[in-house]
């Protein structure tokens, strides 16, 4: 039963998360509340690790929640959930590529899909830049009282940083993987 679950969960991400990797973290965010697989500090890790490691970003998350919730079979039956809706959508198009494409009807719709794709991508900024910046619980060394600070400012800092030297023209050329290998051993070291 629950690989089913995961098929249909899924594959309603893949059918309505149209703009790749990040318009499904609005999506995955909701079904880890209604569903209890992941967390949303699970979520900013599957993030972290789908982002950093190869293939798609929505592919990699889908496995790692089939992979946690269900085993090996569960992460093939979410993965299949997530790339089924694109496969069937892509073969009736294919079926009727040159009719749709001549359609005006067709091309008012991607015109009308652009914005919404825009606003699930802006969500996924807004939910990880939430996740990974603000409402941090830390412990106070002096008094180990916990409080929740609004900015977690190492975090804050270091994505100043990053963004800083994106804009300096020799650090421009390098490639984005130095960029998140120096972030992630930043993120060790000083335990972001």
């Amino acid at each position: 039963m629950i690989f089913l679950r995961l098929f249909f969960e899924f594959f309603r991400v893949g059918l309505f998360s149209i703009g790749g990797g990040l318009a499904t973290i609005p999506f995955l965010s909701d079904m880890g509340a209604r569903t209890g697989w992941f967390s949303a500090g699970d979520l900013a890790n599957m993030i972290a690790i789908s982002e950093s490691t190869p293939g798609p970003m929505g592919v990699n998350m889908a496995t790692y929640v089939g992979f946690h919730t269900g085993g090996i079979p569960g992460g093939v039956a979410a993965t299949l959930g997530l790339v089924c809706p694109s496969i069937l959508i892509i073969l009736v198009i294919a079926g009727f590529l040159k009719k749709f494409r001549e359609s005006r009807v067709v091309d008012a719709v991607f015109y009308g899909i652009r914005p919404a794709s825009t606003a699930l991508i802006a969500a996924a900024l807004a939910e990880v830049c939430s996740i990974a910046l603000m409402f941090r619980q830390v412990t106070v060394p002096e008094t180990g009282a916990v409080e929740t600070r609004l900015f977690y400012w190492p975090a804050v800092l270091l994505a100043a940083v990053v963004f800083a030297c994106l804009h300096v023209q020799p650090l421009k050329k390098l490639h984005p993987i130095v960029f998140i290998a120096l972030s992630a051993a930043a993120g060790v070291v000083f335990q972001l």
